[in-house]
């Protein structure tokens, strides 16, 4: 592949990871078949059928940015055949894509493709093809592949059967539960905001990078470097700008493998984000990286990296020169953006949205760390603006290293909270914060110092100001401690462990002390017995969204009297770690032929999410009556109250009805 389309299928990489996975889809099926022609000869033909909507496009390379043609591969290990002509394609004038903004050639209903082969080994039997290819609709683009194995007489090769017992079939059949109502109410999608915020964080998290002794000094010499060295003016900028777009590049490609095992497993980013030696892991990494920006030691990549890398930037020179200039970049600055790096992945991995929160996030650090390159670029004066690097450089690394601190409990949390040990209850996580927050302020007014620290002198209006701000945040924190309705820290809905996880007695251990039902047999038996519909709550007990439904949403008067006047809900965890009983622990085959063995409460109930609602994010919400009817469409995360409220007051009237 050469260069023009290895960045084609990269910048297009990155598009696809912009894509929500949260649901399932598979616009595109594949059938084949064989007919011999002659002695040798045979006609491959692949049909894809394309669902209402959606559009496969042509094998032609666009011009321009475009869609991923249509690609067949052919196997033809130890030149057992070779191929005869083209694969073939039905003619069709191009259409405007609303998608590319161009005129392709682009499939609809059904398209069928036919390649001649001619075989050149007698004991040849089967052959390999795998195509891949991009469909799109009018809002959102997905890719795809699928792998043919062709008989050359034509019949069909079984693929070897998985089997499970008797009893792991009974069960899993227990898991479908016939929902009803389809017809009437389709499912309301998380809202995009959610991502963006991810994005917003992301490119903050990339500005503060910006700040830190590794980069900072970094930015005058690299533009002087690219204005200078070229004699051209014009070529100095159009290679920074290529030099921001790489280094754009390689953070958002940090994210793809994450979309590859979100699609072989739909549960896969949430076990691990659920997994408690992963947040354990995650903990200690973090205060690694405290103590590292404090000063104590550095974190840095093998020394040979970087210089591998600087030495093909200098041999190549050019288009690929510049790229291994940007990614020479990303090596040498890991001691101050490989902290930061890892907040944004151990952020995403253990909230809701998983490889697309990461993506997004990826995407708006790389973004930040990409633009003062290119703009000063563009604008050289600005560089006078600049200020001079020094002392205030090591203090925002200090200060980064406390953010650290607060953050590595996070991860503690979210195992204690799996595991339910007890450690740290609400109270104990927000002292913590409480005693780091003060810490902070102390080392901003010069009563705490650290190896890297000079002498302070004038304290500036800067510092102060920060340290007024962690000054006030910890006293917001202060009512956390207590047992009275000012407890409920709205701010920070989803990073505290939830109200009921408390050193104080609670009537019960749901959310804000409303009654709710664990396991959905019984949440069932309930809501018939008390005549009332059923709110079926998808949540985890790592769930960031879900604590701020819960926190910021339930809390309010109208949705709260509404949930506990009408409703019966029935809290379902999938990240729930507590093993079944043996005699319920059970095989589950998924329709990719794989087996999921389901051992714990929350693999049960993540996949019956999944088989019934074709959906693996949390928060989840479903009404419906006894009879499993739907009430509304299913919901899921919705920050605004009033529209929450009209959602379940539109389920009540329609179970009335």
């Amino acid at each position: 592949m050469d260069i023009k389309k290895q960045l084609h299928f990269t910048i297009l990489a990155i598009c696809f990871s912009l894509v929500s996975f949260a649901q399932i889809l598979e616009p595109v099926k594949w059938t084949h078949s064989i007919e011999q022609i002659s002695e040798t000869d045979y006609d491959l033909t692949f049909v894809a059928s394309i669902d209402n909507g959606w559009y496969v496009y042509s094998q032609e390379e666009p011009d321009g940015f475009g869609p991923i043609p249509t690609l067949f591969t052919f196997n033809s290990a130890e030149n057992n055949y070779k191929l005869i002509g083209e694969t073939s394609e039905p003619k069709i004038a191009p259409k405007f894509d609303k998608v590319f903004e161009l005129d392709l050639k682009k499939f609809e209903g059904q398209a069928v493709f036919k390649q001649r082969i001619s075989t050149l080994n007698s004991e040849l039997d089967v052959i390999d093809v795998i195509v891949e290819y991009q469909t799109c609709n009018d809002e959102k683009c997905i890719p795809g592949d699928h792998t043919f194995k062709i008989s050359l007489d034509g019949s069909e090769i079984k693929e070897k059967e998985v089997v499970i017992d008797e009893r792991s079939q009974q069960l899993s059949s227990d898991l479908k539960l016939n929902i009803v109502g389809w017809d009437k109410y389709e499912a309301k999608t998380i809202k995009e905001k959610t991502n963006l915020s991810i994005f917003l964080l992301g490119f903050l998290g990339g500005l503060i990078a910006l700040l830190t002794p590794c980069v900072f000094p970094m930015i005058p010499l690299t533009v002087s470097f690219f204005t200078k060295s070229s004699g051209d003016s014009k070529k100095g900028l159009v290679n920074s700008l290529l030099y921001g777009f790489f280094i754009f590049i390689i953070y958002a490609l940090l994210s793809i493998p994450f979309h590859l095992l979100d699609s072989l497993d739909p549960g896969i980013l949430n076990n691990i984000s659920t997994n408690v030696t992963l947040n354990i892991i995650f903990f200690v990494i973090f205060i690694v990286f405290a103590f590292s920006f404090f000063g104590y030691y550095e974190l840095t990549l093998p020394q040979s990296w970087s210089a591998a890398m600087d030495s093909k930037a200098n041999k190549i020179g050019g288009f690929i020169g510049i790229f291994f200039m940007a990614l020479t970049l990303a090596i040498v600055s890991f001691s101050c953006t490989g902290p930061i790096l890892g907040t944004l992945l151990g952020s995403s991995l253990t909230a809701d949205g998983g490889a697309m929160q990461l993506t997004m996030g990826m995407s708006g650090f790389g973004l930040a760390l990409a633009l003062p390159f290119s703009l000063f670029a563009m604008f050289p004066k600005w560089l006078n603006s600049l200020p001079k690097s020094g002392g205030w450089l090591n203090t925002v690394k200090v200060v980064l290293g406390f953010v650290e601190l607060a953050l590595a409990l996070k991860f503690l949390s979210n195992a204690d909270l799996v595991e339910h040990w007890g450690l740290l209850k609400r109270e104990v996580f927000i002292g913590l914060w409480i005693i780091i927050a003060l810490g902070l302020v102390l080392y901003l007014f010069g009563k705490i110092k650290f190896p890297h620290d000079g002498p302070i002198g004038k304290l500036s209006k800067y510092r102060i100001t920060t340290a007024l701000l962690f000054l006030a945040f910890a006293i917001y924190l202060i009512p956390g401690l207590s047992n009275s309705k000012y407890s409920n820290l709205k701010l920070l809905s989803g990073f505290p462990p939830p109200l009921f996880y408390s050193l104080y007695d609670k009537t019960s251990e749901c959310p804000l002390d409303l009654n709710c039902y664990k396991d959905l047999d019984v949440g069932l038996a309930q809501a018939k017995q008390q005549g009332k519909p059923i709110l079926l709550d998808f949540t985890g007990w790592a769930c960031v969204n879900c604590r701020k439904m819960e926190e910021q949403v339930w809390s309010t008067t109208d949705v709260y009297d509404m949930l506990s006047e009408n409703y019966v809900i029935i809290s379902l965890y999938v990240d729930d770690k507590k093993l079944l009983p043996e005699d319920e622990q059970f095989q589950y085959l998924r329709q990719n032929g794989t087996v999921k063995d389901i051992e714990t409460i929350g693999d049960k109930w993540a996949t019956l999410q999944t088989i019934n609602f074709q959906n693996n994010s949390q928060p989840y919400y479903v009404l419906m009556d006894h009879n499993l009817e739907l009430l509304n469409t299913t919901n899921a995360y919705e920050p605004d109250a009033e529209d929450y409220y009209e959602w379940l007051k539109t389920g009540l009237e329609n179970f009335n009805k």
